[in-house]
């Protein structure tokens, strides 16, 4: 039995509020580590005490952010049992195996050298206890990695065959799965994401402290710190979503058309749509600001290439769903004992379509004769939200921009010198540090909604993916879900917001601001 429609949308919308709380830590996790091992390498090489402090209040951050993170990350692994078990049935065997190893390898690295961080200081030596830091910084990642490697078989699914006598998909070649490029550049866009997130919160919580005029020496090193870290990460950041736009492009055109609000397809090298209000019932875009002859170079970095548009890819959908149902026709014929050569042949044939003519179930209970007005209507069901794609994306840019841009400000007037004179930076730094949070969830909506219909690209259908579970379960599941995880976010801003406000004084070491002032209004 097929679910209904409208706990498939419940089960996607406890997915992704899900997956939207946990990438409220994650990135912030990505870079602290590394920036904490910096932090903790400067001390190593220059025995200043300033480093080893910086190493662990930051790393105190840290600990909170991580700990509230796994507790985020657990609870979305269950509901792929719960809420997409034929999901879980169809690719269990290449989907589960990266995320085995990141359970069983990397957040096992991370966790032992996190306590060892946290309790090896006066256990440690010096060289000892950076390693464990290094090793802690390499766990965190590895653990992006494999997740991304997961993830990257979902857009691009590549390294596996559909095996007719199982119903399942199998693994062909684990190197090509773990070699996918969406998850190679994806996993260098995501943590470098995680790096310049970050360096923003460094940055914005030093610039606090600089502010308020207290603990500068700690302030002004750890503001040089995030300003070096931040600038090569952000410029990189763009340098990856760059190549990760040229992926798109090349595996995923419909969701690239969608990114661009393109509803026709234009001559070559095409505008490109700065700002535009997308109607999905009339098929266009109602204002829109275009740039000339840019899109193609943008995308495609030349200036011939043609980018196909939205009614042209839809239109082709058509003829692969039609594609789809004949496919599935000598499907079950081969399970019903048919395996003579012309129908193996023309299934061969077909194969690759099978999962767009699976789109048809939620039209008809008989996908082999479903009419042409049915074929259509599952046709226009593969376009995502063009609006809700085309702003997120551009939201994702802007802040991206805006980020590189205040990091290069900082860097310059680091080497001047003449930062620490400047409130104004100071504040914009401290009103930036929610910024990258929002350009990566913003970035996460484009990934993600903007694959849809899809759960694995042109191969099966969310619908299906889904548990024959009813609405009001999942409803019920989703409120706790969504209570428990307001509740952890609202525990994560009031130990951060305690923490930073305390600053190096949380070490209790007897030199900060408010270890030396008694005074209850500096307090």
């Amino acid at each position: 039995m097929l679910p209904s429609l409208f706990s498939v949308d419940m089960a996607r919308w406890q997915f992704a509020v899900s997956a939207s709380y946990h990438f409220l830590f994650v990135p912030l996790t990505l870079g602290l580590t590394w920036m904490v091992f910096t932090m903790e390498l400067a001390y190593v090489l220059t025995r200043k005490e300033v480093y080893k402090d910086m190493t662990r209040f930051w790393g105190k951050l840290l600990g909170i952010n991580f700990a509230l993170g796994v507790l985020t990350g657990l609870t979305m692994e269950f509901q792929f049992g719960t809420n997409w078990a034929y999901y879980s049935q169809f690719v269990g065997d290449i989907f589960g195996t990266p995320l085995a190893i990141e359970g069983l390898v990397a957040f096992m690295l991370e966790s032992t050298f996190f306590g060892l961080f946290f309790f090896g200081w006066d256990k440690l030596s010096k060289k000892q206890h950076l390693f464990a830091t290094f090793c802690l910084a390499i766990g965190s990642s590895l653990s992006a990695l494999l997740i991304l490697v997961a993830n990257g078989f979902m857009q691009n699914p590549v390294g596996a065959y559909f095996n007719v006598d199982t119903m399942r998909m199998q693994t062909s070649s684990l190197l090509d799965v773990f070699m996918n490029p969406f998850a190679q550049i994806g996993f260098a866009h995501t943590i470098l994401a995680g790096y310049t997130t970050g360096a923003v919160f460094v940055l914005g919580i030093s610039s606090y402290y600089l502010l308020r005029g207290r603990d500068i020496e700690f302030a002004k090193c750890s503001f040089a710190i995030a300003s070096g870290f931040g600038i090569v990460a952000s410029l990189m950041v763009l340098m990856m979503g760059d190549k990760s736009g040229l992926m798109v492009y090349q595996h995923q055109p419909l969701k690239l058309a969608v990114i661009e609000a393109e509803w026709n397809t234009e001559k070559a090298p095409a505008s490109f749509n700065l700002i535009a209000f997308p109607s999905q019932q009339e098929q266009k875009n109602n204002f829109a600001i275009e740039i000339p002859d840019i899109l193609g170079l943008i995308v495609t970095h030349n200036w011939t290439q043609q980018i196909t548009g939205i009614k042209d890819l839809v239109k082709d959908n058509e003829v692969r769903i039609t594609n789809g149902q004949i496919a599935y026709a000598d499907l079950l014929k081969i399970r019903g004992g048919d395996k003579s050569t012309a129908t193996m042949d023309e299934f061969n044939q077909y194969k690759n379509d099978l999962g767009f003519g699976m789109l048809l179930t939620n039209y008809t209970s008989d996908i082999t004769t479903a009419t042409p007005e049915q074929v259509t209507e599952a046709a226009n069901a593969t376009l995502p939200n063009v609006a809700s794609v085309f702003w997120a994306f551009r939201f994702m840019v802007g802040f991206g921009a805006l980020i590189t841009l205040m990091f290069i400000a900082s860097f310059f007037l680091s080497i001047f010198s003449r930062q620490w004179k400047q409130n104004w930076f100071y504040r914009l730094a401290l009103l930036s540090i929610p910024l990258p949070i929002i350009a990566t969830i913003c970035g996460w909506i484009v990934t993600e909604h903007g694959r849809q219909p899809w759960t694995i690209y042109n191969v099966l259908p969310t619908p299906l993916s889904s548990s024959s579970i009813a609405g009001g379960d999942v409803i019920a599941s989703f409120i706790l879900f969504s209570l428990f995880y307001t509740l952890l976010f609202v525990v994560e801003i009031y130990l951060m917001f305690k923490f930073a406000r305390l600053g190096p004084s949380a070490l209790h070491l007897g030199r900060y601001h408010f270890e030396k002032s008694h005074s209850p209004e500096e307090k």
